[in-house]
């Protein structure tokens, strides 16, 4: 792997951390437990590595 793709590979797991994040923080300040909060966080995670692997894989 070239110097980019870790760097870009890096920034997509950043990104999909941040949305993790948000979406427990979210979920947790509306009221739900906070093991729902980090199973939802953890979802929305899995989600955006997801769509960014299948994006690179079919964009490749």
């Amino acid at each position: 792997m070239s110097t980019l793709q870790v760097l870009m590979l890096l920034l997509a797991l950043s990104v999909a951390l941040h949305i993790g994040c948000v979406a427990t923080f979210t979920a947790w300040r509306a009221g739900t437990r906070p093991a729902t909060a980090l199973l939802i966080g953890g979802s929305a995670t899995g989600t955006a590595c997801a769509l960014y692997l299948t994006a690179v894989s079919a964009y490749h």
